[in-house]
């Protein structure tokens, strides 16, 4: 009796807490605004950009010059949240399509009731679940720069993974996070590593060894920390951060599979075409080059042959892909702000100003103070530009013939852009992927920071560690 008691004392306390949290929102329009400020400190300027030999637009070294300020006043502090939604139009329209399939099978009960069978199988065994995902994830991040991909799994594992016993951060962190695990150390990935390389004239396709080694590690630093993380919750559920929240969605979950359906041949068929689909989505992505708007397709067909599968109405599918894509209304503003915050910066042509302030800093430093320092640096402009493969055409014709000066490895540089522009996604609320799971997941952008901190931690110091030993082997 007095153990409930306790755990009621807890609970009543992270609900407190969850009170004082300010919400998401709240933290994007905050920053909107900080940055609007700073538009008036900051002095425009900008590089002259080229068209290199492989057809990317880059910047070019020593051009930079100072242009005409545009602050951006309470005007355009208003308007950035609609121009981020229009800017961010296609991850929005992406989310409705894929939130609406997957409510389509939702209805059909395949999900609940594949849940229920799996559960069973994996009572005593559950942890398991942890390091499979976060390799398999991972492994994706690192060969074809996975990230996007994820979001609609997101959906499908969360009642799996509440079911087992763990909470709504622990979907995120399995799939999004296990994918910037592996961007971030990517040894193949073609859209960050091949392009870095190619602009600062190192092989392209080199250093494979020492980034597989790079991944290796970082991965199984991951799997540890996410596996702790889960016998926590498992232990005691109220030590999570969305404890309440989690509860009621695991409410409606008891309802769900607990309906004593019988798991028949229909269930399995649909089941099948989610399975199938998976893996149109994974050999599209590698062989055919698919994006958002091919995924969501797939997932559109999906959705439709289920239905069809699932003996429900045209009018009972319409009803469902509405209601998900109801769901993803928050999500999609929530992006849209954080795009605000891009936009405010690109209008006041202030990005390329702090890039020369930050690229300046380094020039007179010792060798391996001037890599940590690009490292961060490298942090700082992931913030404004989210995209690796545009970030490579910013950074890279700066940092490379710098890298040069200070005594750092062109093969280094590369590395450090890959770290400095990977983990800090799972933390930036410009990155509209991160807050897209973290809103399919329900979980408030302010709660995931406090618990990613820990992690994030630990692998700023072992991507120093990386840096550190790329120097002393003089890795080339």
């Amino acid at each position: 009796m007095l153990n409930l008691q306790k755990k009621r004392e807890k609970s009543e306390d992270v609900m407190k807490k969850e009170m004082k949290m300010p919400h998401t929102l709240v933290i994007i329009f905050g920053i909107i605004i900080l940055v609007s400020i700073a538009t008036y400190f900051v002095p425009g300027g900008a590089y002259e950009r080229v068209v290199n030999e492989a057809g990317k637009t880059v910047v070019v070294d020593g051009t930079f010059s100072y242009v005409e300020s545009n602050p951006q006043g309470i005007f355009a502090v208003l308007q950035a949240p609609l121009e981020g939604i229009m800017s961010a139009a296609e991850i929005i329209a992406f989310l409705f399509v894929v939130g609406g399939a997957i409510n389509v099978v939702s209805r059909t009960k395949a999900i609940d009731l594949g849940i229920v069978r799996l559960v069973n199988k994996l009572k005593g065994k559950e942890i398991l679940i942890i390091p499979i995902l976060t390799l398999i994830f991972s492994i994706g991040g690192a060969v074809f720069g996975m990230s996007e991909e994820a979001i609609p799994f997101i959906t499908l594992l969360l009642p799996l993974m509440l079911a087992l016993g763990y909470d709504s951060i622990l979907t995120v962190a399995v799939t999004y996070f296990a994918c910037i695990l592996g961007f971030s150390t990517a040894m193949l990935n073609p859209f960050t590593v091949h392009i870095a390389q190619n602009i600062a004239g190192v092989e392209v396709g080199s250093g494979v060894g020492f980034r597989t080694v790079v991944w290796a590690i970082t991965t199984a630093v991951g799997i540890a920390f996410l596996m702790y993380y889960a016998n926590k919750i498992k232990k005691d559920p109220t030590k999570s951060l969305v404890y309440e929240s989690d509860r009621k969605k695991k409410e409606k979950l008891e309802v769900n599979i607990h309906s004593h359906e019988d798991f028949t041949i229909k269930h399995k068929a649909i089941l099948s075409l989610l399975a199938v689909a998976i893996g149109v989505i994974v050999w599209g992505v590698l062989v055919k080059g698919f994006y958002i708007s091919e995924i969501a397709a797939v997932f559109l067909a999906m959705g439709l042959c289920s239905g069809i599968v699932g003996r429900l109405s045209l009018n009972d599918m319409a009803e469902a892909f509405i209601e998900g894509a109801k769901g993803m209304i928050g999500a999609a503003v929530i992006i849209g702000c954080a795009k605000g915050i891009v936009i405010i910066a690109e209008n006041a042509q202030i990005i390329d100003t702090v890039l020369h302030g930050l690229v300046g800093l380094i020039g007179n430093l010792p060798s391996l103070i001037a890599a940590y320092l690009m490292y961060i640096v490298q942090m700082i402009v992931n913030f404004f530009v989210i995209s690796g493969s545009a970030q490579a055409a910013v950074t890279m014709p700066l940092l490379a013939p710098l890298g040069d000066l200070v005594g750092v490895q062109r093969q280094l540089s590369v590395l450090i852009f890959q770290l400095g522009d990977g983990f800090s996604n799972a933390i930036f609320p410009t990155s509209g992927i991160l807050i897209a799971s973290l809103g399919l997941a329900g979980v408030p952008y302010s709660k995931w920071v406090k618990w990613i901190l820990p992690i994030q931690a630990i692998i700023f110091l072992l991507s120093l560690g990386f840096i550190t030993v790329a120097m002393m082997i003089n890795w080339m």
